[in-house]
Formats: C-alpha cells, structure tokens, sequence
C-alpha cells in the first residue's frame, strides 16, 4: 500500500458547523469542482460541484471506476481525506482545479451497496415524519435533484406507455429477502411477487430502483425471472448513482443518508410520469424523502424460509394499486393508511 502523508506534512480543512456549511451551500450558487482520479494506470476526469459532499465523489468515482466508496482509500496531497466525514462539503475541502486524487481499491465481482447495514447511517426509526417537509423544500436538495436528473440515464428496457400511472419499486426486502442463504434465488423472492407485477401492470408501467449497483439489479432480476417475463414488462431499471445525499433535520441526530427523488424520473419523462400518477414502494421511508406523498412503506420480507408461507403483504398491496388505479391525483391519498383503505373499499362493496 501506498505510503499516507504524515501528519506533521497534513493539513486537514479546519472544522465547520454543519448548520453554518448548508447555509452557505443554499446562499451562493454551486461552484463548479474538476477532479482527476488516478487509479491503476488510468485517470478518470470527476466533475462534480461545491455543494456536493465528499460521499457523493466517492459515488461518482465508483461510477467512473466500479470500486465501491466503502473499497475507496482516496489521497489527496496535504490533505488527510480518510479523516473527513463523508457529509463534509466539497467546497469546505481545500482542493485546486484540476487536483489529482489517487486511488487505492478494488473491484468486486458482486456489488452491495444498501444502506441497511451500515451503522454509520441514519436509523430509519429514527427518522421522524416531521422532517420529510423542510429535506424537500431546501433549494440545496432541489438543486442537487437537478443536477442529478441531467446527469444520471435511466436504463430504459420498455417503452414507457401513454395514460398509465408509474410505480417504483425497491429490491432488497421488498421483492427479495438478500440477506437469507439459499442455493437458488427464487427461495427469497417474496410471495406471489409475480402475480402482483402481472395485474399491477394492467394500471402502471413498473420501474425497479434499487440502492445498488445496476450490475447486482439486471443479475437479481433476471434470477427471478422478472426482466423477459410473458406476463408483465419492465420499463426500466434505476441504481444507487440516481439517489442524492441529504442530511436529517433531526437536531439531536443529524445524520447524512441517500434518498431516492422520484424527480429524476419525472424530469426524463415529463409527458407521462408526475408527482399526481407516480407511487412508490420501499421498505425505507427515508428513501422517499424527497417525495413523502408518493410513499408508501412496505413491510420487510425477511427471514424467507420461516416467513414464506405467511406472507402475503403483495396480495394485499395488488388490492390496493388496482383500487386507486382510477384516481386522478395518487399524491391526494394517505399512502400511510392503505390498509384502512382496502378495508373500507371492501365494505362498500359488500354494500352496494
């Protein structure tokens, strides 16, 4: 390994209030920040922005790269990088233009990157329906969705169809227990997951995002048999590099985490897809924070081998798709209460 610089030669960015550094990212206008990374040989040219934080340049690198942030050792000349907290700004960071950052990391052949197991982010118990509202509405987070959605292309596999509603859903513990050892894929995908996508689609076209690599996404789609299916079609397939990072508004805890902003999509497809016909499914509230009345929290499927034969979470949530199928604004409803509300249909139609 590459010797570190010592630190009596490091000069580490002095400390910043994090209130003090979203404060000035949300005055000033995002300055424009050129990197280069040199990594096995090679340079990759990093474009990134002031108000960008440190994690999403590791994001970025794995774009351009494949080694995942958490396999990233990244030395910058005088500066003691490793020491820096990923939610830190780049603009905090002293680096020159065109600055060359080098790489120590490897590849890996299959790539998780969810957000489940990494201690260092936010619980999502911890986050608190309150704080959905001022994440947002910041200019700071509305100015990286844009930002994100001219940058990221969406693996579009089918058309997208004219007067369908959109819904988005996520893999791990949604679809698909990852976490569960088993010798063939299918002993983890959640029950009756086909017979639901098949009947959701009549209503909706269906995009799948996940917070991993679109490698581990094409790999566990196609083991389950969901991309080429008779029965259904996938219109597309998103990936952790379209989700933007935003912190907690949580006093007593801030913490920084990634979130999924339906508004990538609908800036791609405006003529089909908006914030009135789109619904999403995550087993994450915090993934939709950006978004919270498009939301809706799904039970975890873990456990696949004990939990199989009880689970019947997507029957109940085909019920709910195909009852407000028909509605004219999707963010109108209480996404929250959707088991109330296929009881409540239920009733009435016992009635009429």
């Amino acid at each position: 390994m590459a010797d570190t610089p010592s630190s009596s030669s490091a000069t580490a960015p002095p400390a910043a209030d994090e209130a003090s550094l979203a404060a000035v990212a949300e005055a000033a206008p995002p300055e424009e920040i050129t990197l280069v990374v040199k990594w096995c040989g090679q340079e990759q040219t990093v474009r990134m922005v002031g108000d960008d934080t440190l994690g999403e340049l590791k994001l970025r690198i794995c774009e351009a790269t494949g080694v995942l942030p958490k396999r990233q050792t990244l030395l910058y000349p005088k500066i003691m990088l490793k020491s820096i907290d990923d939610s830190t700004l780049l603009s905090s960071i002293p680096f020159k233009p065109n600055g060359k950052i080098s790489m120590i990391g490897t590849v890996e052949e299959e790539i998780f990157v969810g957000q489940e197991d990494d201690p260092e982010l936010l619980d999502d118990f911890d986050f608190e329906q309150n704080e959905d509202t001022p994440i947002k509405d910041k200019d700071v987070y509305k100015q990286k969705l844009k930002r994100r959605a001219s940058q990221y292309k969406i693996k579009l596999l089918n058309p997208c169809r004219k007067g369908k509603k959109l819904l988005v859903l996520d893999i791990d513990y949604t679809l698909f227990d990852h976490k569960s050892p088993a010798e063939n894929p299918k002993e983890l995908m959640r029950p009756y997951l086909h017979q639901f996508l098949a009947a959701s689609y009549s209503k909706y076209d269906i995009i799948i995002w996940s917070a991993t690599s679109m490698k581990w996404v094409e790999l566990k789609m196609e083991q389950l048999g969901v991309l080429g299916n008779p029965d259904y079609k996938i219109t597309a397939l998103m990936d952790h590099l379209a989700m933007i990072t935003v912190q907690s508004e949580n006093q007593s805890r801030k913490k920084t985490f990634d979130c999924k902003p339906l508004g990538v999509i609908w800036a791609q497809f405006p003529e089909y897809y908006n914030e009135k016909n789109t619904i999403m499914f995550d087993d994450l509230r915090r993934n939709f924070v950006m978004n919270p009345q498009n939301g809706l929290v799904i039970k975890p499927f873990r456990k696949a081998h004990s939990n199989r034969d009880n689970d019947h979470e997507l029957v109940k949530l085909t019920h709910y798709l195909l009852s407000i199928g028909d509605y004219e604004d999707l963010s109108r409803l209480d996404h929250g209460k959707w088991e109330s509300f296929i009881d409540d249909s239920a009733k009435r139609r016992k009635r009429s």
